[in-house]
C-alpha cells in the first residue's frame, strides 16, 4: 500500500464571477419534492444551461478569477496536516475539491482510501430526514455496509449527544445538533481520510476538545487527517505538517510551527486602525461591511502599555433588520492563541434597523503581556450564526512597563500579565518561643 494519502499536482480552480453572482453565490438545500423535481429536469436546465453559457461568452458577461492556482503538495498516510491562510486564500476550495464536491479546472487530485468530511454544518445531511436516517445515508454515500454503520450507530449518536432526537428530522436540529452529528458521523465511519473545515468554531469548548481529541486519535490508527482552522494553537498542537495558502497559491509548506509563525508575521496587517471610506471597498458582506477598526491609547495616553490597556473601536454599516445582531472581538497573541473573547449585543429583533452603528470598549489595564497583539472582529446573529467574520484585522503593540513591579522585565513569563494585589501579614514571634 502506498505511504501517500493525497497527491496534488497542479491543482487549479476557476470560478465564473458573473455566475455566481447570478446564483446568489451559494446554494441552499432543497426538499425531497424540490429534488426529484429537479432530477427530472434535468436534461432540460442542462440544455438550457448549455444555451445561456454561450450568449454570456457571447456577450462577455462574465470575468474570472482563480480561487487556487498551480498548488501541488503530498499528504502522507497516517499525517496531520493543517492548512490555514486569510479569509479568501481558497482554502475551502481546497477541501471540497478533496472531497470531491467540485472538480477543478486544472491539475489532479490522487487519494488512496475512503474520505469522510466536514466542510459546513449540514453538508451531506438532508434536513427532511431524521438523525438515524442521515446516519445511514452518510455510511451509504461512504461505500460501507449497513451492518459496518449499525455496529458504529451507538457510539456516533452518544458522541453527538443527540440521543433524544436522533428519531426527529434534522431541519429542527439546532445548528451545535447539527455540528454534533455532522462530526460524529464523518470521524467514526471509519474512513482513512477524515477532512475537516473551520466548522469546529460554531461548537463549544467541550465538543471543541472532544472533536481535537477523536482527530488526534484517528491518526493514531493510520488515518489520515487534514484540518483547515483560524485556532493557530489548535492546528500547532494537532497537526505535524502545516500548509499556508494565499489568494489561491501555495506559499509555505513544512513543520507546523514554521508555517503558523511565518503566517502570524507575514500575514497580517501593522497598523492599530484601519478605515475604510469607499462604500465599495468596505470588507464584509450583504449582511455588514466595516467602515473602522481601531485599537487605541485610552484618551491622554501616547501609547498603549501594561498599565493603561486599550481602546476598541468598531465601525460597520448593517444591512439585516429585526435581528438579534452581536459583535464578538478576539485578542491574540503573537502565537496566535486567543488570549480572550468578549461580545456585545448590538441590537435587537425589536429595535434592530439597517444603518452605521459604532461599538467601543476598553481592555482593562493590566491584563496583556508586553508585545505584538491581533484582533479580529466576528458578526453574528442570535450569539450562535455567523455573519460575518474577519481575522486580524488589525495589530498592535503592548509597551512594557514596570509600574508595580519589582524590576523592568521586557516580557513577564506566561500570556497575560495581571497586577495582583497582595496582602502582607506578620506577627513577632513571643520571647520565650524565640529563646527555645
Amino acid at each position: 500500500m502506498s505511504e501517500i494519502a493525497i497527491q496534488v499536482e497542479g491543482l487549479g480552480k476557476q470560478y465564473l464571477i458573473g455566475a455566481l453572482q447570478k446564483n446568489g453565490g451559494r446554494g441552499g438545500y432543497k426538499s425531497l419534492r424540490e429534488s426529484i423535481a429537479n432530477a427530472a429536469s434535468m436534461p432540460f436546465r442542462a440544455a438550457s444551461k448549455l444555451l445561456k453559457r454561450t450568449e454570456d461568452d457571447n456577450h462577455g458577461a462574465t470575468e474570472t478569477f482563480w480561487a487556487l492556482k498551480d498548488v501541488s503538495f503530498e499528504v502522507k498516510r497516517g499525517e496531520i496536516v493543517g492548512v490555514i491562510g486569510r479569509n479568501g486564500a481558497g482554502k475551502s476550495t481546497l477541501l471540497k475539491i478533496l472531497s470531491r464536491i467540485t472538480e477543478p479546472t486544472i491539475g489532479h487530485v490522487e487519494i488512496q482510501g475512503r474520505i469522510g468530511s466536514l466542510l459546513e454544518v449540514g453538508t451531506g445531511f438532508h434536513p427532511e430526514l431524521s438523525g438515524r436516517d442521515n446516519v445511514y445515508l452518510n455510511g451509504a454515500i461512504l461505500g460501507m455496509k449497513r451492518a459496518e454503520i449499525a455496529r458504529q450507530f451507538d457510539e456516533i449518536v452518544a458522541f453527538a449527544e443527540v440521543e433524544k432526537f436522533i428519531d426527529t428530522p434534522v431541519k429542527h436540529y439546532s445548528s451545535g445538533m447539527y455540528l454534533r452529528l455532522a462530526f460524529a458521523v464523518a470521524a467514526h465511519l471509519e474512513p482513512e481520510i477524515l477532512i475537516v473545515d473551520e466548522v469546529l468554531a460554531v461548537g463549544d469548548a467541550q465538543f471543541q476538545k472532544k472533536c481535537l481529541g477523536r482527530m488526534h486519535d484517528a491518526a493514531g490508527q493510520g488515518r489520515t487527517v487534514v484540518f483547515v482552522s483560524h485556532n493557530m494553537a489548535a492546528v500547532r498542537a494537532l497537526c505535524q505538517r502545516g500548509i499556508l495558502l494565499s489568494e489561491g497559491r501555495l506559499i509555505r509548506m513544512g513543520d507546523t510551527a514554521e508555517v503558523v509563525s511565518g503566517y502570524l508575521e507575514a500575514g497580517r496587517d501593522s497598523a492599530s486602525e484601519r478605515e475604510w471610506f469607499d462604500p465599495s471597498s468596505m470588507p464584509g458582506n450583504e449582511n455588514v461591511r466595516l467602515e473602522y477598526v481601531r485599537v487605541v491609547p485610552p484618551e491622554g495616553e501616547i501609547a498603549i502599555t501594561n498599565d493603561t490597556g486599550a481602546i476598541m473601536e468598531i465601525g460597520f454599516l448593517n444591512f439585516r433588520e429585526g435581528i438579534n445582531l452581536d459583535c464578538t472581538v478576539y485578542v491574540l497573541n503573537r502565537d496566535g492563541l486567543t488570549l480572550f473573547e468578549s461580545g456585545v449585543l448590538v441590537s435587537t429583533n425589536s429595535d434592530s434597523h439597517s444603518g452605521s452603528y459604532h461599538v467601543a470598549g476598553r481592555i482593562p489595564a493590566n491584563l496583556l503581556n508586553t508585545g505584538r497583539h491581533y484582533f479580529s472582529v466576528l458578526f453574528g446573529k442570535d450569539q450562535r450564526y455567523p455573519l460575518y467574520r474577519f481575522d486580524e484585522v488589525v495589530a498592535f503593540n503592548v509597551e512594557n512597563t514596570n509600574t508595580g513591579r519589582g524590576c523592568n522585565m521586557s516580557v513577564a513569563a506566561g500570556v497575560i500579565r495581571p497586577l495582583i494585589t497582595w496582602k502582607i501579614t506578620s506577627s513577632r514571634m513571643a520571647s520565650a518561643m524565640a529563646k527555645t
